[in-house]
C-alpha cells in the first residue's frame, strides 16, 4: 500500500499541532476560550483587537503561549535530535543525551546554582549550555583519543555521561541546602514552568536552523544506514558529515536542556514510532518526527501541569512514564518471529 505524499502529511501534521497548541492554552485554572487566543494574538500581531481583560491576555500571551509553543519546540527538536542520532550510529537505543551533552547541562546548572559561579551575572541556563557544550568537547576529545569509529563515539558518550552525572550528584550533595536541593532536582526532571519569549525564540531559532542543515544531509543519512563503508562508497564524506551532525545535534540539544532541564523518552520513542509509520527515508522522517514530539510533548506539559494542580509534575517524569510502556510495545512489535 502507498504512503500518503509528505507535502500532505506535513499539512495534516501542522494542522494538528496548531489545534493542540490551541487547545492545550484554553486548559488551566483561568477559564480561556479557543477564541480568546486566537484574538490575543490577532491582537499582538496587529491583525484584530481583544476584548479580555489585560490579566487574561497576560495569561495567554506571557504565560501559557509561549511556554507552550517552548515546548512544542522542546518536542519537535529532542525527537528530530533522536532520529538522526539513531540513524547516524546505527543504534536504536541512541537519543539525544547519549552523547553526555545533559549530562554535563546539568552540571553546568549546578555549579551555577549551587556553588554560585558567575556571581549571579550567569543565568542557570547559562551555566547550563556552557556545561553542555564542555561535556561535548569532551565526548570529541575521547572518542578522537580512541580511534573516532561510531562505536568510539556511543563509549565515549556514556563515560562522559556517568563522569558529569557523579559529578553532579556531588555537587549537590556537600554544597546544597534542602530546598536549593529540591530546585535543582525539579529542573533535572524537566520544568517549563519558566519558559518566556526569549527561551522560546531561542530554542525555535536553533531548531529551524538544526532542521535546514540535516533536510540537506537526508541523503547522507539514508546512506550511513548501510554502514560507513557503504556511504563511503556512495560518495558520502563520511568523517566531515558525522562531525557536522553530531555538532548540529550536540547544539541544539544543549539549547534546549539549558532552557526545559532534561526531558528523557521524546528523543528514544518518537522516531522509532514515526520511522513505523512512515518509514526510514529521512526526507519524510525528519519533518513528521519533528511534529510528532512537538505534538507530544505539548500534551504531556499540558499533563503535568493540571494532573495534580496547583502542583506541577516535572514534565521528564510524565516522558518516562508515558514513553516506558511505549518504548515496550515499539520493541514487542518489532521483534522477530521464532
Amino acid at each position: 500500500m502507498s504512503r500518503p505524499a509528505l507535502p500532505l502529511l506535513v499539512v495534516a501534521g501542522s494542522a494538528l499541532l496548531l489545534a493542540s497548541i490551541s487547545a492545550a492554552i484554553t486548559i488551566g485554572p483561568a477559564h480561556i476560550r479557543f477564541g480568546d487566543v486566537w484574538a490575543v494574538v490577532a491582537d499582538r500581531i496587529g491583525l484584530g483587537a481583544s476584548d479580555l481583560s489585560l490579566i487574561r491576555e497576560g495569561i495567554v500571551w506571557n504565560l501559557r503561549l509561549p511556554r507552550t509553543l517552548l515546548a512544542a519546540v522542546c518536542g519537535a527538536g529532542l525527537a528530530v535530535c533522536g532520529a538522526i542520532m539513531q540513524s547516524l550510529l546505527r543504534n536504536p537505543l541512541a537519543d539525544p543525551f547519549v552523547l553526555g551533552v545533559s549530562s554535563g547541562a546539568s552540571t553546568g546548572a549546578v555549579v551555577v546554582v549551587v556553588l554560585g559561579v558567575g556571581g549571579g551575572v550567569i543565568s542557570l541556563s547559562a551555566g547550563a549550555f556552557v556545561g553542555a557544550l564542555v561535556s561535548f568537547g569532551c565526548v570529541l576529545w575521547l572518542s578522537h583519543v580512541l580511534g573516532g569509529t561510531t562505536d568510539r563515539v556511543v563509549l565515549s558518550g556514556v563515560a562522559a555521561m556517568q563522569l558529569f552525572s557523579a559529578l553532579t550528584s556531588f555537587i549537590v550533595l556537600i554544597s546544597a541546602d534542602a530546598n536549593t536541593t529540591r530546585a535543582v532536582l525539579f529542573w533535572l526532571l524537566g520544568s517549563l514552568s519558566n519558559a518566556g519569549w526569549p527561551e522560546a525564540l531561542l530554542c525555535a531559532a536553533t531548531l529551524v536552523v538544526v532542521l535546514l542543515v540535516c533536510g540537506g544531509h537526508a541523503r547522507a543519512l539514508d546512506a550511513f544506514a548501510f554502514g560507513e563503508d557503504a556511504a563511503a562508497a556512495l560518495g558520502v564524506p563520511v568523517t566531515r558529515t558525522r562531525l557536522v551532525l553530531l555538532c548540529i545535534t550536540a547544539l541544539l540539544t544543549a539549547v534546549l536542556v539549558s532552557s526545559a532541564g532534561a526531558i528523557g523518552f521524546v528523543g528514544l520513542v518518537l522516531p522509532h514510532a514515526t520511522r513505523a509509520l512512515v518509514g526510514p527515508g529521512h526526507a519524510r522522517l525528519l519533518p513528521l518526527t519533528a511534529l510528532a514530539g512537538a505534538v507530544f510533548l505539548v500534551w504531556v506539559d499540558t499533563l503535568s501541569r493540571t494532573v495534580l494542580a496547583p502542583q506541577e509534575v516535572p514534565v521528564g517524569v510524565v516522558t518516562a512514564l508515558l514513553g516506558v510502556p511505549a518504548f515496550v510495545l515499539i520493541l514487542y512489535r518489532a521483534r522477530e518471529p521464532r
